[in-house]
């Protein structure tokens, strides 16, 4: 998987940017989910307060660019004209020898898991039919992030065609074209209540944001222009689910600027990959943490798949510790859990990386 791949992928030698971008989104992604926690208990539980919902809102806004930062930096990685004539099948193995054992693996891994956790009957037939979902949808629900990625690796070759041609104007008018279908639309569809016809427009998905990973290589824009848009793009998340939630309230809408896709996202994860990309000036610092950035950076496909079950086991209390915003103030809590999942996590990658015929499968 590009996005989980180490240094031999970066043009010119390793750049511990790229891991840093790495680790810095699988944090976003623990974060998300453990945020997360609040929107799927909330009627079910005391946590029910506005002030509950405004440190909930808080954190996923925050961490809602750890998707699109994995795609941008994807394309950056990917789409570099120096890979345009790599032969397609060498491509593919490259990407699917990692990521097809680990998807496979990781699915029989969940499957159990959600027998665990649902204490459905172990029958053939529930069985059978576990494993047909986990095949077509994805074992669990964090794996749609895998068939995303599958879908963009066979786009790559026609992609890097596209990229190579050194067209900046081709390239910016496919951006426009993605951005007007996936953010514009969806907006005028919300304030009209009119929509148009879904077959005018074929640029859709996380597409746009694998092909700004290759057009922000050249993007230096001013500072002060780069932090503010970031930061009126965040507000401009939490505001608007704000609105949203308490005051204009329509079915179907509650979670637009919850979006990966919504304007508000896409503005705040440009920024975002562009602000991590040209912190230059840190990149002595972060050679005091190197080996806790590389540690992250360099196991993110295996954290991605694993984190679930770990966060899960902590927010239920499996193992007879629970550690849960429905106990603890999500100010503190939601942090708390996201920060034990990852330690967790990483504990049980690195033993399970000492088993070896368990480690060529794990990612």
């Amino acid at each position: 998987m590009q996005v989980f791949k180490a240094e031999e992928e970066v043009e010119g030698g390793y750049d511990v940017t790229v891991d840093f971008i790495r680790a810095y989104s699988m944090v976003l992604v623990l974060l998300l989910h453990s945020s997360n926690e609040y929107y799927k208990c909330v009627m079910e539980t005391p946590i029910d307060s506005e002030w509950s919902w405004w440190v909930a809102t808080f954190y996923k806004s925050l961490s809602l660019p750890c998707v699109p930062l994995f795609v941008i930096l994807s394309g950056s990685l990917l789409l570099q004209n120096s890979k345009v004539n790599e032969p397609i099948k060498l491509f593919f193995r490259k990407r699917f020898s990692r990521i097809v054992p680990a998807f496979i693996f990781w699915s029989f891994i969940y499957l159990a898991w959600a027998f665990f956790t649902s204490k459905a009957p172990i029958t053939i037939e529930n069985i059978f039919n576990g494993l047909m979902y986990s095949f077509f949808t994805g074992a669990y629900y964090h794996f749609w992030f895998i068939y995303m990625i599958i879908g963009l690796y066979m786009l790559t070759p026609i992609l890097r065609v596209l990229v190579a041609s050194n067209n900046q104007k081709i390239l910016e008018y496919t951006l426009i074209l993605w951005f007007i279908n996936v953010s514009i639309f969806p907006l005028i569809e919300f304030i009209t209540g009119y929509s148009l016809h879904d077959s005018l427009f074929v640029l859709c998905g996380f597409v746009g944001y694998y092909i700004l990973g290759v057009y922000l290589r050249g993007v230096s824009p001013n500072r002060l222009m780069l932090y503010g848009l970031y930061a009126i793009s965040l507000m401009s998340t939490i505001v608007g689910a704000w609105i949203l939630t308490f005051y204009y309230p329509i079915e179907g809408y509650t979670y637009l600027f919850f979006d990966y896709l919504s304007m508000n996202v896409v503005v705040e994860s440009t920024t975002l990959f562009i602000i991590l990309s040209k912190l230059t000036s840190f990149k002595s610092r972060l050679s005091r943490v190197y080996p806790v950035i590389r540690l992250i950076g360099g196991n993110t496909l295996p954290i991605y798949f694993l984190h679930v079950i770990v966060m899960e086991t902590i927010q239920r209390g499996y193992l007879g510790v629970k550690i849960s915003i429905t106990e603890i103030n999500p100010l503190l809590g939601i942090p708390l859990v996201a920060a034990t999942t990852i330690l967790a996590t990483l504990g049980i990658i690195l033993i399970l990386k000492r088993i070896p015929f368990i480690r060529n499968l794990i990612g």
